[in-house]
Parts: C-alpha cells; sequence; structure tokens
C-alpha cells in the first residue's frame, strides 16, 4: 500500500511559483505529473500480489521474495530528500524525465529478467528512479501554480496517486492470472512514454538552478547501513540469527550511526537536518509514522499472500480484498480534517492507530474463515477508519512541529520514515512466507497480534507531540 503524500520539496517550490495563466496548459502539467507518480504509487502496492506466482516462477523461497519488495523500498526510502534536492538543483523537469525514463527502463529489466538476482537488480534501479521522480513531480505542480490553484493541483495528483495505488494490485492481480506476473511491470512501459513526451512538450522548462549541497554522502551511508540492515533482519527472519547476520546487522548500524554524525557536520545542507529532532514532537511523529507504517506495510504483504497460497484465492480476488483501504481513507480523510482542528491533532493520532489494531485483531479471522464479506472485509474496513483518522492529523502534525525553515525537510523525512518502517518489516516477514498449510494460517495469526501492539506502541508515541503544536513560534 502506497502511503499517502506528504508534500515533497513544496515548500522549496514556492520560491519559485508562477501563476497558473502564465501556463499554457496546466491540465496537461497536472496529467503528466500524475502519470510520472503513479508508476511509483502502483509499483508500491501491485508487486504484494505478484509474490506467490514470482516464487513458483524462479522456484524461490522466502528471502528471495521479501527482497523483491525491499529491493524497491531500501533506495526510495534512502534516497527521497537527494530526488528532491537533485531536482532543486538541475531542474524539476529534467529529473522527471531522467527518473521516469530509468524507471521504464527497469520496468522492461523486471519483465525480462532470466533470474531472480536480475529482478532484485532491476527492482532496486526502480526503486532509485522512484525517488527521482515522486518528489519532483509533485515540486512541479508547486513551481508551475501559485494560489488556490496549487492547492487544487495538488489534491488532484494526491487523489489520483491514491486510486493508482488502490487499483493496482486488482489490475496486477487480473493481468497474473490471464498471463504472468511479468506483465505487470509491462503496464508501467506505455504510461512512463507518454508521461515524458508530455512532459517535454507541456510542463515549462526549468528557469532556475539552485547550486546547492547535494548530500551524497549521507545518501550513500544511509543506504548501505539500511540495505546491511535490512539484509541481516531478513536473514534471521527466515534461517535465525548467525554470526554472519550479526555481524552484518552491527555494522549496518554503525553505517547509520555514521550517517547521524555525516548529518550533524552539514548542518541545514544535510538531507536529514538534526535540527528537526530539536522538537519533541517530530520526534514522535518520526516514531509514530515508522510503527504505524510498519505494521501495515507487513500487513499489505501477508494478506494477499495468505488468501492466494492458503485459501485459494485468485490474484485478481486477493488485489480487490486490499481496496478497502485506499477507498475508505480516501472518502474518511478530507471529514476528519474538517474536525481536528475541534478535536486535538494529539487525540485523532492516539485514536487512529488504536482503530487499525482492532482491525488487526479482526485480521484473525482471515486464515479460518471462508467468507470475504464475513472474514475480510471487515478487517478491512475497520484498519482503513482507523488510518483515516490518523491520515490527515499526521500531515498537519508533522508541518506544525517544526519552524518554517524545515517545512520541506520534515514533510520528506516523515514519508521516507513510513516507507522504511515498511521495509523492516517486510524484512522480519520471512518465518510466515516460508511456511505453508496450517501453519501459514498460524504464523499469519501470530503477526496480526504483533501488528496490534505495534499500533498501540505508535498510539502511545502521540504522547510525546505537544497537545497544541500550532502554538510552536
Amino acid at each position: 500500500m502506497t502511503t499517502p503524500p506528504h508534500g515533497l520539496r513544496d515548500a522549496d517550490a514556492v520560491r519559485s511559483a508562477q501563476h497558473v495563466d502564465d501556463v499554457a496548459h496546466p491540465s496537461l502539467v497536472i496529467a503528466t505529473t500524475i502519470l510520472a507518480s503513479s508508476l511509483a504509487f502502483i509499483d508500491g502496492s501491485v508487486v504484494n500480489v505478484g509474490l506467490p506466482a514470482i516464487g513458483a516462477g524462479f522456484g524461490v523461497g522466502a528471502d528471495h521474495l521479501q527482497w523483491v519488495v525491499n529491493a524497491y523500498l531500501l533506495p526510495l526510502s534512502a534516497l527521497l530528500l537527494l530526488g528532491g534536492a537533485a531536482g532543486d538543483r538541475y531542474g524539476q523537469r529534467r529529473l522527471l524525465i531522467v527518473g521516469t525514463g530509468l524507471f521504464a527502463l527497469a520496468s522492461l529489466g523486471c519483465a525480462l529478467v532470466p533470474t531472480i538476482g536480475w529482478l532484485l537488480a532491476a527492482r532496486f534501479l526502480q526503486g532509485a528512479s522512484a525517488a527521482m521522480l515522486m518528489p519532483n513531480s509533485l515540486a512541479i505542480l508547486g513551481q508551475t501554480f501559485s494560489g488556490e490553484a496549487k492547492g487544487r493541483a495538488v489534491g488532484i495528483w494526491a487523489a489520483t496517486g491514491a486510486a493508482a495505488g488502490a487499483f493496482g494490485p486488482v489490475l496486477g492481480g487480473w493481468l497474473i492470472d490471464i498471463g504472468s506476473w511479468r506483465l505487470i511491470f509491462l503496464i508501467n512501459i506505455p504510461i512512463a512514454m507518454t508521461a515524458i513526451a508530455l512532459a517535454r512538450v507541456y510542463v515549462p522548462a526549468d528557469q532556475r538552478r539552485d547550486q546547492n549541497f547535494l548530500d551524497w554522502i549521507g545518501a550513500t551511508l544511509a543506504t548501505a547501513g539500511l540495505g546491511i540492515a535490512t539484509w541481516a533482519l531478513t536473514e534471521s527472519s527466515s534461517r535465525g540469527w548467525s554470526t554472519v547476520a550479526l555481524v552484518a546487522f552491527a555494522a549496518g548500524c554503525v553505517l547509520l550511526l555514521l550517517f547521524v554524525l555525516a548529518e550533524k557536520r552539514f548542518g541545514d545542507k544535510a538531507m536529514m537536518p538534526l535540527a528537526l529532532f530539536g522538537s519533541s514532537s517530530f520526534v514522535g511523529l518520526t516514531l509514530f509514522t515508522v510503527l504505524l507504517y510498519g505494521a501495515l506495510g507487513g500487513m499489505v504483504v501477508l494478506v494477499p499472500y495468505v488468501l492466494i497460497v492458503a485459501l485459494g484465492y485468485s490474484a485478481t480476488q486477493a488485489g480487490a480484498a486490499l481496496l478497502p483501504l485506499p477507498l475508505v481513507v480516501a472518502v474518511a480523510s478530507p471529514v476528519v480534517g474538517h474536525f481536528a482542528a475541534r478535536i486535538g491533532l494529539r487525540r485523532l493520532l492516539t485514536i487512529g492507530p488504536g482503530v487499525v489494531a482492532i482491525g488487526f485483531l479482526l485480521a484473525l479471522r482471515i486464515g479460518s474463515g471462508n467468507s470475504f464479506w464475513v472474514d475480510v472485509l471487515p478487517a478491512m474496513v475497520v484498519m482503513a477508519l482507523g488510518l483515516a483518522i490518523a491520515v490527515a492529523p499526521l500531515t498537519t502534525a508533522v508541518l506544525v512541529s517544526v519552524d518554517s525553515r524545515h517545512t520541506g525537510s520534515a514533510s520528506g523525512f516523515n514519508s521516507a520514515a513510513a516507507r522504511t518502517g515498511g521495509l523492516v518489516a517486510t524484512a522480519l516477514l520471512g518465518s510466515v512466507l516460508a511456511v505453508s498449510g496450517a501453519a501459514l494460517v498460524a504464523a499469519f495469526d501470530f503477526a496480526m497480534v504483533i501488528g496490534a501492539a505495534v499500533c498501540v506502541a505508535a498510539s502511545a508515541s502521540a504522547r510525546l507531540i505537544e497537545s497544541q503544536p500550532s502554538s510552536r513560534p
């Protein structure tokens, strides 16, 4: 499941905003950014439905299937902020075109790969490309529109991205059922080519290039540290903790510590300015995001896998089972946002994960039941309601938890934190994906209980958030 967009780099783009009247075809600019970003939204969800077919096709087990997901999430999590900064320096339009083109090539590679190793390499390139195109697609809207027109454009972009993430698994499941899992990657190519053609013609040329500092050292350390630590977690969840896994995990932690030291040295030029963490609210929101989206990230991998492998659902049916999540969030989030000022952000952020936890406990019925309407749908709807309660307040709370100089970095980092939560959760699923039959159902139930506990922890972390963060100077 894709996480809701949090306004990546939009604060920086405001400085160079043009009025909508200066753009010849504003609707086509919006269409371009939607097509480009939909690639990342779709691939963030559609592959989960294809995991059983990919595993059967290559004859591989849980450790490889975990990496089919994480090879994409790893570079996206680590490079998202760098992609936005690169757009500021080299031009958002240029980075959008380059990122979309690389995504198309990587997607073609995913469809044609002969071995699982090549698939993982192609998925890594997809994630790195998504880290280029996602922040810059939104930055282009901030650069092109102003005032109310910008708000409408961003709203359309966000809603369409959510819809793409919602229907991606259904379309992907249908393509798997009628042909092959390889088809789910080929659908990206015409979308990417259309987006590139529109961008070259209708997106305004880059007017200004900041010669700002690019934090390549931080990006390298973050990617290496996350990658090594994730490999160790994946290995341990499938085979238990070995000496090699322990050493690798320690090495990953050391690299992440060096990343923090490097960010401290670079100050406000860093891709993760440590000044953000001077706010207890921001610390609480980061922990909240990692926990809540980590639980959800594990769930959206496990539910379709169990439905297909243990209960005999088709890939299309398994993909459709996740539809209530984005649809309910899309409908309910604006209503929750309307009442946020009256109820209070912290209270909503405390309630939301608690409701999601109830949904996780309802999911215990999935493995033992045969009815979608009775056993699957209620759990998905309750989880979606809880997520809807948390989504709009989370976005608002992140923006008001830091000073105005850091709103762009804060929103971008929070989005990266959400994907990091999913990255870690997927790495820990090996013991579930490695079994079948009754053992798979039992392991799934245990994972749902753990997910509920993590959501309760996310609810508790909301207590770190200031009760009136908007009063911060």
